[in-house]
């Protein structure tokens, strides 16, 4: 049994894409292997993103077939919020899912493939002088998703993407399934930057941009953001850490 949702913009997809969970696994462009299978295709001239998630363990296959949304479920409802509250994502196609006996198994999101890279991926080493317009650029556009009141849990890499277009740094988010919707304190959004790459340099300028445009105190924002990123990269020192309010 299939379950789908199909976005009436690309209504003309769906013989694509109720042929789809059958021909996954034989067709289609493997850009990532994992847990999760992604894979793109040519559908008459449009390129298309399918992010097939693995098939959940047997509790979640109960809770997300009776009680909570699915991943991919997720993944196709929050892009109109984002793009709502002026953050680009990839434009959602369609939703599926593969059922037997009501239970969940293989869901699958589909999206236009976007044309922006993951250019973060490239900047771990470099000192932030070599990279200045960008980390601007980012910290600029985090304040902006924290101040629309959404969340990223997991502001990595791999899912902020990036191009550079008439001599400014665009970004678009992926992976989005798992978000939070809500105020954002100045303490949550430094801490926010914990899972990126790059020297402390990097760091200091991405947290002194963030906190100018949040009005919070800078000094204080970038000891916020290096101690998360020393917790969440396991690299504490054997010095007590400081602590932070939480409603800072």
């Amino acid at each position: 049994m299939h379950k789908r949702l199909i976005n009436p913009k690309y209504k003309e997809l769906t013989p694509f894409l109720e042929e789809l969970p059958d021909i996954f696994e034989s067709s289609g462009e493997t850009i990532y292997t994992g847990r999760n299978l992604i894979k793109v295709y040519e559908v008459d001239g449009l390129r298309i993103n399918v992010k097939r998630y693995g098939i959940p363990m047997l509790f979640n296959r109960v809770v997300y077939s009776f009680i909570r949304k699915s991943k991919g479920y997720r993944a196709y409802t929050y892009p109109s919020i984002l793009i709502e509250r002026g953050i680009y994502t990839p434009e959602p196609i369609a939703y599926l899912e593969e059922r037997k006996y009501g239970i969940i198994r293989y869901s699958y999101f589909v999206s236009v493939q976007s044309s922006y890279e993951p250019i973060l991926y490239k900047i771990g080493d470099k000192e932030v002088d070599e990279i200045k317009d960008l980390t601007k650029s980012l910290a600029l556009f985090t304040a902006k998703m924290h101040k629309a009141e959404i969340y990223h849990k997991d502001y990595s890499p791999g899912n902020i993407l990036c191009k550079k277009e008439e001599g400014e740094y665009k970004f678009c988010l992926v992976d989005i399934n798992r978000m939070r919707f809500g105020p954002v304190s100045v303490k949550r959004g430094c801490a926010n930057f914990a899972r990126l790459w790059g020297q402390p340099s990097f760091f200091n300028y991405l947290a002194t941009v963030y906190a100018k445009e949040r009005g919070a105190d800078v000094e204080h924002s970038i000891a916020v953001t290096l101690h998360y990123r020393r917790k969440f990269w396991k690299r504490f020192s054997r010095k007590r850490e400081p602590s932070f309010d939480l409603n800072y």
